[in-house]
Protein backbone atom coordinates (compact mmCIF):
# COMPACT_ATOMS: atom_id res chain seq x y z
CA UNK A 1 0.00 0.00 0.00
CA UNK A 2 1.30 3.58 -0.66
CA UNK A 3 1.65 6.20 1.77
CA UNK A 4 -0.10 8.98 1.24
CA UNK A 5 1.71 12.20 1.81
CA UNK A 6 0.48 15.87 3.21
CA UNK A 7 1.89 18.86 2.36
CA UNK A 8 1.71 21.58 5.14
CA UNK A 9 -0.50 24.57 3.64
CA UNK A 10 -0.84 28.01 5.13
CA UNK A 11 -4.01 29.55 5.93
CA UNK A 12 -4.73 33.12 6.21
CA UNK A 13 -6.55 34.99 8.87
CA UNK A 14 -8.74 36.49 6.40
CA UNK A 15 -9.27 33.06 4.57
CA UNK A 16 -10.23 31.22 7.75
CA UNK A 17 -12.39 34.47 8.49
CA UNK A 18 -14.37 34.22 5.16
CA UNK A 19 -15.37 30.74 6.00
CA UNK A 20 -16.84 31.23 8.83
CA UNK A 21 -18.51 34.54 7.83
CA UNK A 22 -20.29 32.20 4.80
CA UNK A 23 -21.68 29.51 7.43
CA UNK A 24 -22.72 32.46 9.82
CA UNK A 25 -24.33 34.52 7.20
CA UNK A 26 -26.10 30.88 5.66
CA UNK A 27 -27.57 30.57 9.29
CA UNK A 28 -28.91 33.74 9.51
CA UNK A 29 -30.64 34.05 6.56
CA UNK A 30 -32.08 30.40 6.87
CA UNK A 31 -33.48 31.59 9.92
CA UNK A 32 -34.80 34.36 8.37
CA UNK A 33 -36.11 32.65 5.62
CA UNK A 34 -37.95 30.45 7.93
CA UNK A 35 -39.16 33.45 10.15
CA UNK A 36 -37.82 32.37 13.76
CA UNK A 37 -36.06 34.94 16.00
CA UNK A 38 -32.95 34.84 17.31
CA UNK A 39 -34.09 34.21 20.88
CA UNK A 40 -36.51 30.90 19.93
CA UNK A 41 -33.17 29.48 17.87
CA UNK A 42 -31.25 30.08 20.44
CA UNK A 43 -33.86 28.51 23.23
CA UNK A 44 -34.07 25.77 20.88
CA UNK A 45 -30.52 25.01 20.78
CA UNK A 46 -30.52 24.77 24.05
CA UNK A 47 -28.74 28.29 24.93
CA UNK A 48 -29.95 30.39 27.98
CA UNK A 49 -29.54 33.96 26.15
CA UNK A 50 -29.49 35.50 22.45
CA UNK A 51 -26.16 36.19 21.98
CA UNK A 52 -25.09 33.00 21.27
CA UNK A 53 -26.78 33.35 18.50
CA UNK A 54 -26.55 37.01 17.68
CA UNK A 55 -22.89 37.35 17.64
CA UNK A 56 -22.14 34.75 15.51
CA UNK A 57 -24.36 36.33 12.69
CA UNK A 58 -23.11 39.30 13.22
CA UNK A 59 -20.05 38.32 14.11
CA UNK A 60 -18.71 39.77 16.81
CA UNK A 61 -16.47 38.59 19.70
CA UNK A 62 -14.63 36.10 16.88
CA UNK A 63 -17.86 33.84 18.14
CA UNK A 64 -18.46 31.16 15.74
CA UNK A 65 -21.17 28.16 15.29
CA UNK A 66 -19.25 25.09 15.88
CA UNK A 67 -20.19 21.66 14.30
CA UNK A 68 -22.70 20.41 17.50
CA UNK A 69 -24.59 24.25 17.10
CA UNK A 70 -24.81 23.43 13.33
CA UNK A 71 -26.41 20.42 13.18
CA UNK A 72 -28.82 21.34 16.04
CA UNK A 73 -29.46 24.33 13.98
CA UNK A 74 -30.01 21.61 10.57
CA UNK A 75 -32.35 19.89 12.42
CA UNK A 76 -34.21 22.18 13.67
CA UNK A 77 -34.51 24.55 10.96
CA UNK A 78 -35.08 21.39 8.88
CA UNK A 79 -32.23 21.17 6.62
CA UNK A 80 -29.31 18.91 5.59
CA UNK A 81 -25.97 20.24 8.06
CA UNK A 82 -24.74 20.25 4.48
CA UNK A 83 -26.25 23.28 3.07
CA UNK A 84 -23.90 25.48 5.59
CA UNK A 85 -20.91 24.60 3.96
CA UNK A 86 -21.99 24.56 -0.11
Amino acid sequence: MDKFSIEPIEFTSDEIKAFYKNIDEKVKKLRAQKGVSQLDLALAIGFKSVSSVAKPEIPIDNKHFNLEHLYKIAKILDVEIKYFFE
